[in-house]
């Protein structure tokens, strides 16, 4: 797969051999499909962001998080995917080279920090369920730190392109950017196996350690008690499995892509094809709401009249559920 780069003395992005990646009709259909995504996306993580600040009662450690993420999910997909429907009915990137590296470095800064939030999700649902540390709880400061490493983990590694080491280059069709996978110049390959490292590996054992961690604990529980939380473990089972399934889908076609262009830069792979991994890897800016805030029924009583403008009417009052019956389930039942 040959990397395409910006014509000189043409408005439009093309091929290797002078062609347009895709046809007219493949760009403007490439344009609602991403429109269909970054539309709800938007509507979401913004109905997330309003609510959170609305009510006090979401100003919770877990629902911290869970705000950073929408805010997130909010800059990736009003950077990336809102210049990703602009571009593909264009037919081509039409902000130049300058314009490439600014929505690559945005889009990835939002979506590693997304990435980070994630990962620290998973901690505090480790920490409520199993308490490693003994009576040490999650608290609103341990989140706020958090956040902040989120951050400053994604500035961190993201600023590198604009100094040197690695760039920000088309990828797919050429209507969107990203760290450029294709370059074989020693510096660009170390910057992106060091990059797949830290912003995808890392992330992703914190989540695999800590649901396993959760489930073996969860586990235990059950046999103890002799099935007395196993209907609070079935909706705690079913639940992470739909996070690191969904993580798993979003992200690892991307990152695995990625790194089969890096081993064999020389693979011949159809500019289409590339872009299914990156589309997939912005998705998860709607997925993210819906599975980690809009399955949370404290948030949802919240956030259900909102989104209809107070026409619906609220959830009755519930316990406190955060994510799932989890915190339910061990206020009733102490791990072995």
């Amino acid at each position: 797969m040959q990397p395409y780069n910006f014509p000189h003395n043409a408005s439009s992005y093309l091929g290797p051999h002078g062609d347009p990646p895709l046809s007219r009709i493949g760009f403007i259909i490439l344009s609602i499909i991403m429109a269909l995504f970054t539309g709800p996306a938007i509507v979401l993580n913004a109905t997330v962001i309003i609510v959170s600040l609305m009510h006090k009662q979401l100003r919770q450690p877990l629902n911290y998080a869970l705000m950073n993420m929408a805010v997130a999910d909010l800059g990736t997909a009003m950077t990336g995917g809102v210049l990703s429907v602009v571009n593909n009915a264009q037919g081509y990137f039409s902000l130049g080279r300058t314009g490439c590296v600014m929505e690559g470095f945005a889009v990835s800064l939002c979506g590693i920090a997304s990435l980070c939030t994630v990962a620290l999700i998973a901690l505090e649902r480790m920490f409520v369920v199993c308490k490693p540390l003994g009576q040490i709880t999650f608290q609103k400061k341990h989140a706020a730190g958090g956040i902040a490493l989120s951050w400053l983990w994604s500035l961190t590694w993201n600023l590198p392109p604009l100094f040197g080491w690695g760039r920000y280059e088309l990828e797919g069709v050429g209507t969107s950017c990203a760290p450029d996978w294709h370059n074989r110049d020693p510096s660009n390959v170390s910057y992106i196996l060091a990059y797949f490292g830290v912003c995808f590996a890392v992330p992703f054992a914190i989540i695999l350690a800590s649901y396993a961690k959760l489930m073996w604990t969860l586990h235990q529980m059950a046999c103890v008690e002799g099935g007395a939380v196993a209907k609070g473990e079935m909706k705690v089972a079913s639940m992470v499995v739909l996070m690191v399934l969904t993580f798993l889908i979003s992200w690892l076609p991307y990152a695995s892509l990625a790194l089969l262009v890096v081993y064999k830069p020389d693979v011949n792979i159809h500019p289409l094809v590339g872009t299914v991994p990156v589309y997939l890897a912005k998705s998860s800016t709607v997925y993210n709401p819906i599975i980690y805030i809009y399955l949370n029924k404290q948030f949802r009583k919240y956030a259900v009249p909102f989104l209809l403008c107070g026409k619906g009417s609220a959830v009755e009052d519930e316990e406190s559920e955060n994510l799932t019956t989890m915190e339910t389930t061990t206020k009733q039942v102490s791990p072995a």
